[in-house]
């Protein structure tokens, strides 16, 4: 479902990353989607009604006993109005309030009495972000089925250096089509984790290239983004499975509830698959690099040195292969991704038989916007045959693939 003609409401936390809210409205209007906002007090030291409300096109409220918003909608029909409830930037105390249930303000009585699914993007200081208060708040809303994006690794407005910087509105934007995509099959609220279907279960994912140095600046890669991987891991983990999900060098967000394992090389990601076994399910999606050269020089090759002449490459390990290979450590379900330009079924069966993994999802990347882009389509082949899903967002393929793995287990 196309998230054009859906509407957002936006909760804006009071801190420096407040500005972004304000591209992150023009992101949602420019694709057709309706934001009503909510500004905290505190947002409003960073921020001004007037340019959310101009931006919006939407009065914005601020106050819980203001008569006038109070007379226009009230706050229990405006936490519902919405298709979703954005927060962003949120707070250390916005996320306290909403994983406690307090209601003293606007905005934690809208968190309190919506019945739609909710997105945080986190924002603070590095050290607020790692206190055993914040990780304790943020387990309980994943719990209560919050959905999170970000926060980002990098220098903080104070100076400091760590995680705990809002998502980029890209970022943001994309995580909210993607819940929007699902916003009409998706409960508001989830299961506790000892209730959901994967529950108890471990699973490797991998995603994104890898990048193979030729010289300290020069490296062989491919065009994956690794969103399809990064979706796959984040909807298994809301089923409730433990997810390690080895990434190579992409620029996305990790994905709540799950542990991520950044790698650069084949070699390195292999390792580090071999490091998480056992594990029930491997879902296998990164782009490895079929080849590395033979040697990495310490120092730029130079062109008048004759580099670009010759280039003597070596296979990389077959870490599909690996994985799938029979053995005490062997997942009960492996599950191998085909990136395909041309024959796409006889090349996935092919490489069903040949890499001794048990489901192969194939799709045909020679298509414009799919490698890369927020959408996909995909033809899951097994030993029984073969299934064309149809194009869907990244979001839904990882949802209807992770429902499968699960009842597979």
């Amino acid at each position: 479902m196309s998230a054009a003609g859906r509407s957002v409401l936006l909760i804006v936390g009071g801190g420096i990353a407040a500005y972004k809210s304000l591209e992150l409205v023009r992101l949602l209007r420019k694709a057709g989607i309706g934001v009503t906002a909510v500004l905290t007090k505190a947002g409003a030291e960073f921020v001004t009604p007037m340019s959310l409300s101009v931006l919006t096109g939407e009065t914005v409220r601020q106050d819980l006993f203001s008569q006038a918003d109070e007379a226009e909608i009230d706050h229990i029909s405006l936490s519902r109005a919405a298709d979703l409830v954005v927060v962003a930037p949120a707070t250390a105390d916005l996320m306290a309030k909403a994983a406690h249930g307090h209601a003293n303000d606007l905005a934690s009585t809208v968190l309190l009495a919506t019945d739609k699914r909710v997105l945080m993007a986190p924002a603070m200081n590095v050290r607020m972000w790692e206190h055993a208060a914040v990780r304790r708040n943020q387990a309980q809303l994943e719990a209560d089925g919050v959905a999170f994006v970000g926060p980002d690794e990098g220098e903080m407005a104070c100076g400091e250096y760590g995680p705990g910087r809002m998502a980029e509105p890209a970022a943001i934007f994309e995580a909210i089509q993607g819940l929007l995509d699902g916003a009409s099959s998706t409960p508001a609220i989830l299961p506790p984790p000892a209730a959901r279907p994967m529950a108890g279960k471990r699973v490797l994912v991998t995603a994104g290239p890898t990048h193979e140095p030729i010289d300290p600046v020069r490296y062989i890669a491919n065009r994956s983004s690794g969103r399809q991987g990064y979706a796959v891991a984040e909807a298994l983990a809301a089923l409730g499975a433990e997810v390690t999900l080895v990434s190579g060098p992409v620029d996305l967000p990790a994905p709540a509830g799950v542990n991520l394992q950044k790698v650069e090389t084949a070699s390195q990601m292999r390792q580090a698959c071999e490091s998480a076994l056992p594990v029930d399910a491997a879902v296998m999606v990164a782009a490895v690099a079929d080849w590395r050269p033979r040697e990495t020089a310490n120092t730029k090759l130079k062109k008048a040195a004759g580099f670009g002449a010759t280039l003597e490459l070596v296979e990389n390990p077959d870490i599909l292969r690996a994985v799938a290979a029979k053995g005490p450590k062997r997942p009960k379900l492996v599950v191998g991704f085909a990136a395909e330009t041309d024959a796409l079924l006889a090349n996935a069966r092919a490489k069903l038989a040949s890499k001794g993994c048990d489901w192969i999802v194939a799709n045909d990347v020679s298509q414009p916007g799919v490698m890369g882009g927020a959408e996909n389509t995909v033809t899951l082949v097994t030993p029984r045959g073969a299934e064309t899903w149809p194009q869907a967002s990244k979001t839904e393929v990882a949802r209807k693939l992770a429902e499968r793995i699960a009842a597979a287990l």
